[in-house]
């Protein structure tokens, strides 16, 4: 499949939602299908930095990681032809926001809180979760980034199955060309 970015106005597509939302499994599928590259923003701080994102959490604390992230994903954000599977607080940085808007046609993965709760509760690699009533600290979060999440240029729930949304990504494509 074919997709021509340019015709939005864009250069890449991004992926947002929350952590557990799929965008990594559905944005590495999708890329594929339209012969895209893809680069997940996390993975890519793990490998520039050396460390895991835990460990980055753990050792330098949320507000060093989201300097360093801001930083990956700016860079990120210019390229072309490209899926990018943003973390899931990346959408709270305004810097961020302002590049994806200009740059980035902007899918929100939009997963109901119990379904997230379900995938992520015997997660080990999620450091905003640590020691955290799992659902409440879910909720707690959307309710920082839905207003953020919601201006993304399509949004589709991923509550279901990736096959579903791969297609729907591939029907909402086709039909724009």
């Amino acid at each position: 499949m074919k997709i021509n970015i340019e015709k939005f106005k864009k250069k890449n597509i991004c992926f947002t939602g929350m952590m557990g939302a799929g965008k990594s499994v559905i944005g590495r599928q999708f890329a594929k299908i339209i012969n895209y590259g893809f680069i997940d923003t996390d993975t890519l701080i793990e490998e520039k930095s050396g460390e895991k994102i835990n460990k980055i959490f753990e050792i330098y604390g949320e507000d060093y990681f989201r300097k360093y992230e801001e930083k990956i994903i700016l860079d990120v954000l210019k390229l072309k032809n490209v899926v990018i599977s943003l973390g899931g607080g990346s959408i709270l940085n305004k810097s961020i926001r302002k590049v994806m808007s200009k740059n980035s046609f902007t899918i929100y993965l939009e997963v109901n809180i119990d379904v997230l709760n379900k995938r992520l509760k015997n997660s080990k690699k999620r450091p905003l979760l640590k020691n955290q009533n799992i659902k409440k600290k879910l909720q707690s979060l959307l309710n920082d980034r839905k207003k953020y999440y919601n201006k993304a240029n399509l949004i589709i729930n991923n509550s279901i199955n990736k096959t579903y949304i791969i297609q729907e990504l591939q029907n909402y494509f086709s039909a724009h060309e």
